[in-house]
């Protein structure tokens, strides 16, 4: 880093599920060029490998902690010790990425797609949470960005049940933020808009056609997201607590 300016996130460390690629990945490179030390997580060992071995060579501090979140509830507790062992015992900074979109019509949604959606959406953060915010609670500081979407407040003909995690996402995110604040613990969330990712790559034009007449007028990067959580998790935002930031373009003031 050139700049004389103190990177933000100086000696804090972070685990950022779904970091293996797109916007999860984008936010670690981020967190990481600010100083945090950060594990990177997800099920394809070579990618986050590969990632943390990016971020160690460009002279910030990354471990690759393998998970698959729609696992048991005893691998979700096993990942966050892991994780915290990878840290050096401390997590100061919790970004709940990882997120499935199955985007079919009600009738069309397989059953196993839509426990993995739920497994994967929502219970994994609310047992990291309950298995991370304690410490963090106790040390009297930490953060927690839970990344939501701008569908979590629309009525939308597809992706019925993946608009309803995120806005379960979003309730959790307040309830948090009373349960944990007061002990020194911010949580809220970041709703991106239309964003291009390697797993819609084949969708751009859809994503282009639903940003056109946005304010912004055009798809979001996973660039814009990771900006947005490093806004969240520095002290910056220091008294912004249970909110949702919208990184979405305008799509959903305008989108109707």
């Amino acid at each position: 880093m050139t700049s004389s300016t103190a990177p933000l996130l100086l000696g804090r460390t972070a685990v950022v599920t779904g970091s293996t690629s797109g916007i999860g990945a984008a936010i670690a490179l981020t967190l990481a060029a600010q100083g945090a030390s950060v594990v990177v997580s997800g099920r394809d060992a070579e990618r986050g490998k590969a990632l943390a071995h990016r971020i160690s060579a460009t002279g910030g501090t990354a471990a690759f902690v393998d998970v698959d979140l729609s696992g048991s509830y005893q691998e979700l507790r096993e990942f966050a010790a892991r994780s915290t062992d990878a840290l050096g015992g401390r997590v100061d900074i919790l970004v709940n990425n990882a997120g499935i979109y199955p985007a079919t019509a009600t009738a069309d949604l397989p059953d196993d797609q839509l426990d993995a959606m739920l497994a994967i959406n929502v219970r994994a953060p609310h047992v990291l949470v309950g298995a991370l915010a304690p410490a963090m609670a106790e040390r009297g500081n930490g953060v927690i960005v839970n990344i939501g979407s701008w569908m979590a407040t629309m009525g939308s003909p597809f992706a019925a049940m993946y608009s309803a995690t995120k806005a379960a996402d979003e309730q959790l995110t307040r309830s948090w933020a009373a349960e944990f604040g007061p002990r020194g613990v911010r949580v809220n969330s970041l709703a991106p808009g239309a964003t291009s990712t390697p797993g819609n790559k084949d969708a751009r034009a859809i994503l282009d056609s639903m940003t056109a007449g946005t304010p912004a007028g055009k798809v979001m990067t996973p660039q814009d997201i990771a900006d947005g959580v490093l806004f969240l998790v520095s002290d910056n935002a220091a008294m912004i607590h249970g909110t949702t930031l919208y990184v979405d373009g305008g799509i959903s003031v305008t989108r109707g």
